[in-house]
């Protein structure tokens, strides 16, 4: 059966249009892990991606007929640009299907190559819907991103030429995954050719439709998935990716958001590039693995799968980092609020930087202070911090991995509410879209009184907010079906720490 994939991974055209791209060794991030770890990086292709590997090789192996009638796909991102470069270098007709809510440099992107782009509406399977109804109609052939035999080789490449420009040991080659062609063309290759390499997908934690098939032993369809790696944002892995991956894939591990910004910087710091989220996911996925197996002198190679990032991202990303590397604590803190306390609690962290300190007066008894700590990174730490300031009998909440208090709540610091109320708190995210917030407020019409409300701009797709409402508990059901009936991804945080510490009603 492999033999069959081989065959066609030998014979891809990708060079055509696609280039052999490095395999560049990262001084700084061998060092630090005491292996020696490789980037194979597919960012520095045409379209600053792997995809046009597979999009090229499916797109020239057509028929002649069905060049005529040309080709259609459905992305919002790296696919998208694949098709559109591939099809014009070929001379065929492209149309891309996108979603609304695509960042406008990305729609530009893919006009700039040529390619008609239809704007339908404000998620993928908007998109893919609409693709596929177009392609029947039109007679076009539709390119699906990963679930295709010859999109599949096409991604292949990268582990024939992995395997070319390593030929001594490699231990693991780490390969992100969103719905499987890359991770299935690089495992029966080099499982085929070398079958000691380990062969390691990598997931965001809130997106691991492999991770989560493998468990099931079936494709399982999630119910949602994570936006910031949007490259990998898929709720189902591909049928024939999933086939080969429970034969070729040794492993699934899955990463954080704060250790995927942590792996951007890791990557800019050896390489000076700027990785997009799911480009540096299989660094994220390679620095986990090391630490948790212990590994040293190992040889390790992940796949630096792209770099579409949009600039108004960075900050996002900048702010999550210090987190990732674990090298930033983040705390709620309760002290009397009396003179000396300040003076006593910064002396306890024992000279360490104090990256962030939110606080103002509210109550004459205590003071609740959100901090951001430095921290070594070195396992342990933290938890000597909260015991040394649990021992001075301060009462401490750690907000380290408390994601409404990361997305929102270090903004919001003081803002109590003065009196009880019925206040229930929900995060949402909406497509990113000047009238999206417009439909929302519609929606609520003068039913509910709105107490709180926080949103940031982060560059993506979706944007998050938090919304306060005053509610009794008999409309919540009410409310929730308000959420649905839009479309939004909700779920209530009353009850969250971070709101009860610095925004609740006292």
């Amino acid at each position: 059966m492999p033999q069959k994939y081989i065959k066609k991974i030998l014979r891809a055209k990708v060079y055509d249009v696609a280039q052999e791209t490095p395999l560049d060794y990262a001084h700084s991030l061998s060092k630090r892990s005491q292996n020696a770890v490789y980037f194979k990086r597919e960012d520095l292709q045409p379209v600053y991606s792997f995809k046009i590997r597979g999009a090229y090789n499916k797109i020239s192996l057509l028929s002649e007929q069905e060049k005529q009638y040309g080709v259609i796909a459905a992305s919002a991102g790296n696919h998208a640009q694949g098709v559109a470069l591939s099809a014009r270098n070929l001379g065929i007709k492209a149309l891309i299907v996108m979603p609304k809510t695509t960042p406008e440099i990305k729609v530009n992107s893919v006009r700039a190559l040529g390619a008609e782009v239809v704007l339908i509406g404000d998620a993928f399977d908007d998109a893919y819907t609409h693709a596929k109804i177009l392609a029947k109609t039109e007679q076009m052939t539709f390119i699906h991103p990963y679930d295709d035999v010859d999109v599949i080789a096409g991604q292949g490449t990268v582990a024939m030429e992995i395997l070319r420009q390593k030929t001594g040991t490699i231990d693991a080659i780490f390969v992100p995954v969103g719905g499987g062609g890359l991770i299935s063309g690089i495992a029966v290759y080099a499982k085929f050719v070398r079958p000691d390499i380990k062969i390691i997908g990598v997931e965001p934690n809130d997106s691991d439709c492999l991770n989560q098939a493998l468990k099931a032993n079936k494709r399982v369809s999630l119910k949602q998935v994570g936006l910031f790696a949007d490259g990998v944002a898929v709720k189902q892995i591909g049928k024939e990716p999933f086939r080969l991956a429970r034969l070729y894939v040794d492993e699934v591990i899955t990463v954080s958001t704060d250790e995927i910004c942590a792996a951007i910087k890791d990557i800019f710091e050896d390489t000076r590039s700027v990785s997009e989220p799911a480009g540096a996911l299989a660094v994220a996925g390679l620095k986990k693995y090391a630490e948790r197996e212990q590994l040293i002198d190992k040889t390790l190679v992940a796949i630096e799968s792209g770099a579409n990032i949009n600039f108004d991202r960075l900050r996002y990303v900048a702010e999550r980092t210090q987190v990732g590397e674990q090298r930033e604590i983040l705390l709620a803190v309760s002290i009397p609020e009396q003179a000396g306390s300040f003076l006593k609690f910064c002396k306890l962290l024992g000279g360490r930087h104090i990256t962030e300190f939110n606080y103002r007066y509210f109550n004459p008894e205590e003071a609740q202070i959100f901090v951001g700590i430095s921290s070594n990174g070195i396992k342990g730490d933290k938890q000597g911090i909260i015991e040394k300031l649990q021992d001075e009998n301060f009462s401490v909440t750690d907000m380290t991995q408390n994601e409404l208090a990361k997305e929102h709540i270090r903004y919001m610091v003081g803002g109590h509410t003065p009196n009880a109320i019925e206040e229930v708190i929900y995060s949402l995210e909406f497509p990113e879209r000047p009238s999206a917030l417009l439909r929302f407020l519609t929606s609520l019409g003068s039913q509910w009184n709105i107490s709180l409300f926080h949103y940031r701009n982060h560059g993506a797709a979706f944007g998050k907010v938090v919304v306060g409402l005053q509610i009794k508990d008999t409309e919540k059901h009410a409310l929730q079906l308000c959420f649905e009936a839009l479309g939004f991804l909700y779920s209530e945080e009353t009850e969250n720490p971070a709101y009860q510490l610095f925004s609740g009603s006292v």
